[in-house]
């Protein structure tokens, strides 16, 4: 019996005629070929840092997703101040009794100093907040990069000068200063200087600072893109027989535009946890009580926990280094099931 023979690069495969239909003599043979779907997950299954980078990457948005679960479960929350409800666990400076940062069979990661939270669930909850700003955020800007990007390239023309000077424009602002710079006048928009500010307002704060300078690199990639796929015969042939821009953009254009739009979604997507965290670290982000990456960071950073708990620091430290180099390597992979052509 002949075995199949397939061929990777896309070429089709083939099988024993005789074992399809035996009516058929065993000299012929039928072709059966494999979408390109279908190779580029054969090559991602083979890259083992892909995959245990993706199952990493899942188990954190597992966690930020079930973190009200999990904290009913142990039996705590990131909001109840232990300094004040049991002072018992604290020294007269707000640093916990027992060593370590107060880690125990109670308190799994410890307890912060100062305020007294705990920190497991303090980081749990952290990871949520981080996520979900970081996810709405790359969402924002891959819809915007797609509209604008993709209509400059295959428009032309005036709508591609005006777009290009924009995405010029912008690259030009020194985004970490316009981050810092901007998110105060941005929640005065919402709130007076006199009043508390709400949490979903800071949320909103820092999706509209981020997809405001962050959209440009993706668009103007994607604008490479459909310059040189507007000229490809698919294209002409579509718009010989008379399709609408709005109808190619949308079946000719984008389906070929699928492989940068992911590859750069998974770089974009850690980048902006990054960002947000650093925003929370300056004091411009998500602020106490709300649990965030960032402000553990901030906290970490004062001196009273670095002269008492050096400990505290390493949870989130840890668990943001683990998340951005998993996330990184997932974007490799992805890249290279998509292209075999790269070298790593």
């Amino acid at each position: 019996m002949t075995s199949p023979l397939e061929v990777e690069g896309g070429g089709p495969s083939v099988v024993a005629d005789d074992e399809k239909d035996p009516k058929k003599g065993s000299g012929a043979a039928q072709l059966v070929g494999r979408s390109p779907g279908r190779l580029m997950w054969i090559r991602y299954k083979r890259d083992r840092a892909g995959v245990i980078s993706a199952y990493v990457v899942g188990f954190f948005f597992l966690l930020g997703l079930l973190s009200p679960l999990i904290s009913k479960l142990y039996g705590k929350n990131p909001y109840t101040v232990y300094a004040d409800e049991r002072p018992e666990l604290f020294d007269s400076a707000g640093v916990p009794v027992q060593p370590n940062g107060g880690i125990s069979g109670e308190f799994w990661f410890g307890l912060e100093p100062g305020n007294g939270y705990d920190v497991f669930t303090k980081l749990i909850y952290g990871i949520r907040t981080s996520l979900m700003i970081s996810v709405a955020v790359t969402i924002t800007v891959v819809l915007t990069g797609i509209l604008l990007g993709v209509a400059a390239g295959y428009l032309g023309g005036k709508a591609d000068f005006f777009i290009s000077r924009v995405i010029d424009f912008l690259l030009a602002f020194p985004s970490q200063l316009f981050f810092i710079a901007s998110m105060p006048v941005v929640v005065s928009l919402f709130v007076s200087p006199r009043d508390e500010t709400p949490t979903y307002v800071r949320v909103v704060a820092l999706i509209a600072v981020q997809w405001f300078l962050g959209w440009m690199s993706l668009a103007r990639i994607l604008r490479g893109t459909s310059l040189s796929l507007r000229e490809r015969e698919f294209i002409e042939a579509a718009r010989v027989s008379g399709a609408s821009p709005w109808r190619i953009i949308r079946k000719e254009i984008l389906p070929n535009v699928v492989t940068p739009l992911l590859v750069q979604s998974t770089y974009l997507l850690p980048n902006f946890v990054t960002i947000e965290a650093g925003l929370s670290f300056l004091g411009v982000g998500i602020v106490e009580p709300t649990p965030d990456w960032g402000q553990m960071f901030a906290k970490a950073s004062t001196e009273l926990v670095l002269q008492n708990d050096i400990t505290y620091m390493f949870f989130p430290g840890i668990s943001m280094i683990i998340f951005v180099v998993a996330f990184n390597l997932l974007g490799d992979s992805v890249r290279d099931a998509f292209d075999p052509k790269t070298a790593r």
